[in-house]
């Protein structure tokens, strides 16, 4: 489909050492390389281990937010699967490394190896014309390099090319590239007469520098999602003496809070992860007759909701600390947002050991942080638990034009099934849609891909990619006010892998009776016969 033209380079000669390329090795990666492994593929890793943010931005007592049983590949169970408890970090990662040596994926992965840069040699007008006729979109491994890949190994100084008739980008949203406030004029961290870091910063000290960096110390944190919270308990056990100082976590924007996955004793998986429950919910691709029903079940899909929040509202002091979000639960569920609360992080709070303070705005003053209400918080070290910038790091490495396709007006990267880009060729992107495990939503496009790579289907046409993501994002939407945050299909993930399924020529019923098929919750496990 795309004729590689050599003489528009002007780098040295590049390897040709295999049809597939893959940056990263976290877990989009690995599995991109198991379910490719026919091609023997190249996966290119920065860092000296696999495990992506598993490995690099994790606390020492950061937790799974999803039960292991629903966190886990469909070929590769955890080996004490039902073990109600959240696995650690370290136990995530033991199973990751299992998962690459029981598959044998280890061996394609180049370490500490940095792709600092990406050319497309063939003419990038040949894109634009991939929309003629549908189903035109080719073979994806056509025998003529399409990609050059630069490479930076941490050994040495100079820089690696290598050529690939297809490229896979895993470098996910997160790590790498901070999001980093703004603020006014000399009101800046350079006012400040103490300590500031990001998360990332944080997670890379080793557990006495980290405990140093927090004890007896006033700290402040901005943030209140899943890091923020998990820092905000770290600092608090390390300020358990009698000189201990207390945390106080800055808000802009309250999200839920849940305890566990069981809701007045019964498992979340049935308000939100059956295809029963994801029927009331806004998806793509609806009838009108579909519509209909969905209006009509809205007072149903509210009442969940509040039943919900009912429950958390019991279980949790979120009205006495002035932390009930104003939006439905079943908001922060569609978009990815609400976080699992560790265990005691409460007992903390009312300790005095975790403060909280809402504020919309803030800045720096020599002596801490001031807030838009005119008051001031002291602090020793401030640590900004604001995020990571995904896209900011994609299109790092990205070519033009395509770097300024991948993110639309929206903020998200215009994926089709969340692999394809219909405008850059020969190219897929695995880990950049999420849902309530992140791991089942890497493995079944990691084996989508795989298919499409074999021509086991056809692509549709770019217009009709292109529609079908425009009705991916008008559903999230339209499900939640936080849809340009991430991309999250966790409300209608069923769905969105029932289409899947059948551009890949399965059967997407996989449960063995209609009641299963209703009220048990889909998980990896449902899709293992796909390899088989």
């Amino acid at each position: 489909m795309f004729t590689a033209t050599n003489s528009q380079t002007t780098h040295p000669h590049p390897q040709l050492v295999s049809k597939v390329g893959i940056i990263g090795a976290g877990i989009s990666g690995i599995s991109a390389a198991k379910h490719l492994s026919t091609y023997n593929p190249v996966v290119f890793e920065a860092t000296d281990s696999i495990g992506g943010v598993w490995k690099h931005c994790c606390y020492r007592c950061t937790t799974l937010q999803t039960p292991r049983c629903n966190f886990e590949f469909s070929d590769y169970p955890w080996p004490n699967r039902d073990d109600p408890s959240f696995p650690s970090y370290q136990e995530v990662l033991d199973y990751l490394h299992g998962y690459a040596k029981h598959f044998d994926v280890l061996k394609y992965v180049k370490f500490n190896s940095k792709v600092v840069e990406i050319r497309y040699v063939g003419n990038p007008s040949d894109s634009e014309n991939m929309n003629q006729k549908p189903g035109d979109y080719g073979s994806l491994l056509n025998g003529n390099p399409v990609w050059e890949v630069a490479v930076q190994m941490s050994t040495a100084s100079t820089v690696q090319w290598y050529a690939f008739e297809f490229l896979v980008l895993c470098t996910g949203r997160y790590g790498d590239i901070p999001t980093l406030p703004s603020y006014p004029s000399n009101r800046g961290p350079e006012i400040f007469h103490g300590k500031v870091l990001h998360t990332m910063d944080y997670s890379k000290l080793d557990e006495k520098s980290a405990r140093l960096l927090l004890e007896g110390k006033k700290v402040a944190i901005i943030g209140y999602k899943k890091s923020a919270i998990d820092l905000a308990m770290e600092c608090s056990q390390a300020n358990q003496g009698s000189n201990g100082q207390p945390c106080t976590m800055v808000i802009r924007t309250l999200h839920w809070l849940v305890p566990s996955y069981r809701i007045w004793g019964l498992p979340l998986f049935l308000f939100y992860s059956t295809r029963s429950s994801q029927f009331l919910h806004e998806r793509p691709n609806q009838s009108s007759f579909e519509e209909m029903l969905g209006t009509l079940f809205s007072p149903m899909r509210m009442a969940i909701s509040k039943f919900i929040e009912s429950y958390l509202l019991w279980k949790l002091p979120l009205e006495k600390y002035k932390l009930v979000p104003n939006h439905p639960f079943e908001e922060d569920y569609a978009s990815c947002q609400m976080a699992i609360v560790p265990e005691h992080f409460f007992d903390e709070a009312n300790k005095g050991k975790i403060l909280f303070k809402k504020a919309s705005n803030w800045w720096f003053w020599s002596g801490g942080i001031e807030f838009d209400d005119q008051t001031k918080l002291e602090a020793d070290v401030v640590i900004l638990a604001t995020g990571y910038d995904g896209n900011k790091k994609l299109k790092s490495i990205l070519p033009e034009p395509f770097r300024s396709l991948v993110v639309d007006s929206t903020g998200s990267i215009p994926l089709y099934r969340g692999v394809i880009h219909p405008l850059i060729p020969n190219m897929a992107f695995v880990g950049y849609i999420e849902s309530v495990s992140n791991l089942h939503t890497a493995e079944i496009r990691s084996k989508w891909l795989a298919k499409l790579a074999e021509d086991a289907f056809k692509l549709p046409s770019v217009d009709n990619m292109l529609g079908q993501i425009t009705r991916d994002i008008k559903a999230m939407k339209r499900t939640t006010r936080f849809y340009q945050e991430k991309p999250c299909i966790s409300t209608f993930s069923i769905n969105h892998i029932d289409e899947m399924c059948k551009e890949m020529g399965l059967n997407p019923w996989r449960k063995s009776n209609w009641f299963s098929e209703a009220f048990s919750p889909y998980g990896s496990h449902d899709y293992y016969e796909q390899d088989n």
